[in-house]
C-alpha cells in the first residue's frame, strides 16, 4: 500500500467510528495520506481519547454538528458507523462537508441520496455503496455491464470467510438480512480458489441501487460463506421461519451472539459479477483476504479522491463517479486480485 502524502487540501477528516472494526484501518490509512489531520470518534469519550480523537454520537445529530462546528475545518466525513437516518448526513453535507459512508441498508442510502439538493447548494460532495458488497461488487458490475453492451441481467455473489471477526453492527445487519424475505432462488457459482458453491439470496442494498444506477431490470445478489456447513446452517435457519417472528426476538439474538463468538472457516472473501445480454454473458470476479480490511481501504480511497479534487458536488454511489472506476486495480498491491471470466453460471 502506498504511503505517499497528499496536498493540504481540505481541512480534518473525522471518522465516526474510527476505532472499529473498520475505522482502525480506515484512520490508519488517511493518517499515512494526511499526516496529522484524521480524527477519529466514537461514542465513548475514554477511547476517542486514547486515539488522539474526540467523542462524537452519530445517534444525536445536534451533537453531532456541534462536534463539527467546535472542530472548524473538517473537510471530510468518513461514516464507519451506522446512523439511524439520514440527519447526521444532512449536518454533513448542509455545512458543505464531503462524505464518505460505508452503510449498506437500502433504506437509508435511499434517505442520504435524496440529499442531492442539499449538497449542489452547498458544493459538498458524498459518495456511497462504499465497501465490498456494496462497493466492489458495484464496480465490478458496471464494468461487465458495460462489456455486454448493457446488460439483461445481473447476478452477483458474495463469498464472506466466516472465521473472520466483525463488528457488531455488521453481525446484527446479517442476522436481519437471513430474516428478510426473498423471492428469489439460489444459484450455484463458480468462485475462484472455493469451487462450485451454492449462493443464496440476500439483501445486499447493491441490487437496488444497480438497477437504478445502470438501469438494469433485473439484479440479484446472493451470499454463501468459505465455510460450507456454516452457509447450510444460517440459511437452513432461514428455512424454518423462526428468525421472521417478530413478536418472537430471542432466536435472533442467540444467532447474533453466536455468530459474535464462534468463528469457523478462514478469513477469504470473493466478489463476483455476471452479465447477461441476449447470448452474450461476462464475468468479474474480485478475491481477497479480511472483507473488514478492504471496505476501509475503498473507503479511504473515495475519501482521498473527494479532499483532492473529486466529482462535482451531489450524491452519488461509487458506480456513478468515474475516476473510481479502476479502484479494483489499483487496490491490487494490497493482496486483491481481479479476474475476467468467460464461463459461469448460465
Amino acid at each position: 500500500m502506498t504511503t505517499a502524502k497528499f496536498p493540504a487540501a481540505g481541512g480534518r477528516i473525522l471518522v465516526p467510528g474510527g476505532y472499529g472494526a473498520v475505522g482502525t484501518t480506515v484512520t490508519a490509512t488517511l493518517g499515512q495520506w494526511f499526516p496529522g489531520r484524521v480524527v477519529p470518534g466514537g461514542r465513548s469519550a475514554e477511547r476517542a481519547r486514547q486515539q488522539g480523537g474526540v467523542r462524537v454520537d452519530v445517534n444525536d445529530p445536534q451533537d453531532f454538528g456541534t462536534v463539527l462546528d467546535r472542530l472548524g475545518d473538517v473537510g471530510a466525513v468518513v461514516l464507519c458507523v451506522e446512523p439511524p437516518d439520514a440527519s447526521v448526513a444532512r449536518v454533513c453535507l448542509e455545512r458543505g462537508v464531503h462524505l464518505v459512508d460505508i452503510g449498506a441498508d437500502e433504506r437509508l442510502l435511499g434517505a442520504v441520496a435524496s440529499l442531492h439538493d442539499t449538497a449542489l447548494d452547498s458544493g459538498a460532495s458524498a459518495v456511497l455503496s462504499v465497501g465490498v458488497a456494496p462497493g466492489l461488487s458495484n464496480l465490478l458490475a458496471r464494468r461487465a455491464h458495460e462489456e455486454v453492451g448493457g446488460a439483461q441481467r445481473i447476478d452477483l455473489t458474495v463469498l464472506l470467510g466466516s472465521g473472520e471477526r466483525h463488528g457488531v453492527d455488521a453481525v446484527r445487519w446479517t442476522v436481519a438480512g437471513l430474516a428478510a424475505p426473498t423471492a428469489a432462488r439460489p444459484l450455484r457459482v463458480e468462485l475462484p480458489g472455493h469451487g462450485l458453491r451454492t449462493a443464496h439470496p440476500f439483501p445486499f442494498s447493491d441490487q437496488h441501487t444497480l438497477t437504478g444506477t445502470l438501469g438494469v431490470p433485473r439484479v440479484t445478489t446472493r451470499l454463501c460463506l468459505d465455510s460450507r456447513a456454516a452457509t447450510a446452517l444460517l440459511f437452513g435457519l432461514r428455512h424454518t421461519g423462526v428468525l421472521r417472528a417478530a413478536d418472537h426476538p430471542a432466536p435472533r439474538r442467540l444467532l447474533t451472539g453466536a455468530l459474535g463468538r464462534v468463528h469457523l472457516g478462514g478469513d477469504a472473501f470473493v466478489v463476483r459479477a455476471d452479465a447477461y445480454r441476449d447470448g452474450l454473458h461476462v464475468a468479474r470476479v474480485a478475491r481477497g483476504l479480511r472483507q473488514s480490511r478492504f471496505t476501509a481501504l475503498v473507503a479511504a480511497h473515495v475519501a482521498r479522491h473527494l479532499l483532492t479534487g473529486g466529482p462535482a458536488p451531489g450524491v452519488r454511489h461509487i458506480e456513478e463517479v468515474p475516476a473510481l472506476a479502476d479502484l479494483p486495480e489499483r487496490l491490487a498491491g494490497d493482496g486483491l486480485t481481479v479476474l475476467r471470466l468467460t464461463d459461469g453460471p448460465a
